[in-house]
């Protein structure tokens, strides 16, 4: 199996990324001002409340813009996460106060005062950043007034006046807040021409909380109690789960896998065909069909798996954060091309244990078996972010840049890790000689067969995780920001071990019934999670205020991309569990 390189693959990975990251902090500059000066504000988006991914430009609603308007240069995870900040006529400048400042006076056209009550009715929000900090506030309100006799209906209310207060310790900015003042609205429930005059004001106030923990406000709500105890009982949960799975296994092993051993070692030949598992031992280790496919699953799986549990421990270590602009996906894409080395390393090197010729082909399909689905839902998703004018939609230049990632570095290094695979590749040393000719495969009892199989597979990880996957659910698509990386990491853990101890079980009793191809099989039993991931998710959007096509289309493409990973992550680690079981009991059985 060639397990030294693999290790020492993922410390070479984990030693490029930790190099190759930017430091903790927001930016290079150190956030100091002195009285006076101007601190830097940039607005970002606007969108409905209910509808995360449907985001648009600041200056798609015809606030008060500068001129010229100058856009902030942007890394790659940035404009992936819909970012698209643009300088403000705001001017806040560091410990002084302002009341009632004008920002402009402006004539409202009948149609933009449209655009106005459209956003209103749809719950608009916007979204700035000021010295780093995120901040959000509402951009008007709807008052529901009792039906009276004239057919009057609810009145919609434009906030011209924006109050900013902002917290600050010695010479750094440390929270700042942003409402728009009720007493101060602009009622635009007529389709009219409006004359409005946008007025601010800003507060500055002390505090006592430190730099280097102002980003924890953003943390607060999901420490609370409540959140608290739905974390203990999901971890609960999930240990009782493993207690009792190691113990049915544990029961396995010593009653019916002893109790099997035992009789090999005394039976005789006629004994020996009246038993299950050992009767295939000729043709348990054949090589699977379809092996070429099966081989860049366990390349791209790999990959994959490596690529979680970096990002996992860069976030646990804390070089992640919650509202990193754009850190989360910089590294998504750089470690996406970085970990192609272990795609061909581990397709290769598994395809050339079986033959010697036609690895490439695996490595070729290992390169493309998950980026491929993910480019044509990208694309699909991009033409409807266009035609909505949303900021989810990717300039061309990003779609440049990233293919020219793809290109000229995943394809190499995908090809170098294919031969470096090849060149180390190890003899498989089987426990039997397989046999020339498949033996035929009996009729299975129906709950023996793959669909049953798969359901049993997939509920039991998914019982032992439902509560933390709602918690991650309601972090991507809402605006609850999940703080414990910790917890999501041992939920990792967790979902790997009940994995992977299911799995052995179910191969086994497929063994028993002397069904000797278990080799896709396992990959679709440990796969088979993600399938009731997927339909959670479309039940955790029927539950939501979620709507619009531009919405439900980002919603199934991303959970179809989350889910359809995680099935190339599971279907690894349970083909491995069971491939190492599996070795062992036919080795045990030689030794017999």
């Amino acid at each position: 199996m060639a397990e030294v390189p693999e290790v020492l693959l993922l410390l070479l990975l984990c030693a490029i990324v930790t190099l190759s990251l930017p430091p903790v902090s927001a930016s290079a500059a150190d956030h100091r001002y002195n009285v006076g000066d101007r601190v830097p504000l940039f607005v970002n988006k606007v969108g409905p409340l209910n509808n995360p991914s449907e985001t648009y430009e600041y200056y798609d609603l015809p606030f008060c813009h500068p001129d010229p308007i100058i856009r902030k240069k942007e890394s790659l995870g940035e404009v992936l996460n819909g970012d698209r900040l643009i300088n403000a006529l705001y001017e806040l400048k560091f410990r002084e106060h302002k009341i009632g400042e004008t920002l402009c006076q402006k004539k409202l056209t009948i149609d933009e005062v449209a655009k106005f009550k459209q956003a209103i009715i749809d719950e608009f929000y916007f979204q700035m950043y000021f010295d780093d900090l995120p901040f959000w506030g509402f951009i008007g309100k709807v008052e529901e007034e009792s039906w009276t006799v004239g057919g009057k209906g609810p009145k919609y209310y434009l906030f011209k006046h924006v109050q900013f207060d902002v917290l600050y310790n010695g010479n750094q900015v440390i929270e700042i807040h942003a409402f728009g003042d009720p007493n101060h609205a602009v009622d635009i429930t007529e389709n009219v021409d409006i004359d409005v005059k946008f007025t601010y004001s800003v507060i500055w106030n002390t505090t006592s909380a430190h730099f280097e923990n102002r980003m924890g406000r953003y943390s607060r709500t999901s420490m609370l109690p409540t959140y608290q105890k739905l974390h203990w009982f999901s971890f609960i949960n999930s240990v009782v789960i493993i207690l009792l799975l190691m113990g049915l296994l544990s029961l396995l092993y010593m009653r019916h896998l002893k109790s099997d051993l035992k009789k090999f070692s005394s039976a005789n030949e006629e004994d020996d065909e009246e038993v299950g598992w050992k009767y295939i031992h000729g043709n348990v280790f054949r090589q699977p069909p379809n092996s070429s496919l099966f081989f860049a699953v366990l390349g791209t799986g790999t990959q994959l798996l490596i690529l979680i549990c970096v990002l996992l421990f860069l976030a646990f270590i804390g070089t992640l954060y919650p509202y990193n602009r754009g850190g989360l996906l910089n590294c998504l894409v750089l470690l996406y091309a970085i970990s192609s080395l272990v795609a061909g390393y581990s397709a290769s090197s598994f395809h050339a244990q079986f033959a010697e010729n036609g690895w490439e082909r695996s490595v070729i399909l290992s390169g493309f078996l998950y980026i491929g689905p993910v480019f044509v839902i990208a694309s699909i998703l991009n033409i409807i972010a266009i035609s909505y004018g949303a900021t989810a939609a990717l300039p061309i230049g990003t779609i440049i840049v990233i293919l020219i990632l793809f290109i000229f570095l995943a394809i190499p290094l995908l090809a170098f890790g294919g031969v470096i695979g090849y060149r180390l590749r190890s003899e498989f040393q089987v426990p039997s000689t397989t046999k020339k000719y498949p033996r035929e495969l009996q009729r299975l009892a129906w709950y023996r067969r793959t669909p049953c199989q798969m359901f049993i597979g997939g509920l039991v990880p998914f019982s032992a995780v439902v509560l933390q996957l709602h918690q991650l659910y309601a972090s991507m698509w809402g605006y609850k920001i999940y703080t414990l990386p910790g917890a999501l990491l041992v939920t990792f853990i967790i979902v790997i071990v009940i994995t992977a101890l299911v799995n052995i079980g179910l191969t086994y009793i497929q063994l028993s019934a002397e069904d000797h191809d278990w080799w896709w099989r396992s990959v679709l039993c440990g796969g088979s999670t993600s399938i009731f991931m997927f339909f959670y998710s479309i039940f955790f959007y029927v539950r939501s205020n979620m709507s619009g096509l531009l919405q439900l289309s980002f919603f199934i493409g991303y959970n179809a991309c989350m889910c359809y990973a995680f099935f190339l992550i599971l279907g690894v680690i349970s083909f491995r569990a069971s491939f190492l079981f599996v070795r062992h009991i036919y080795h045990a059985v030689k030794r017999e």
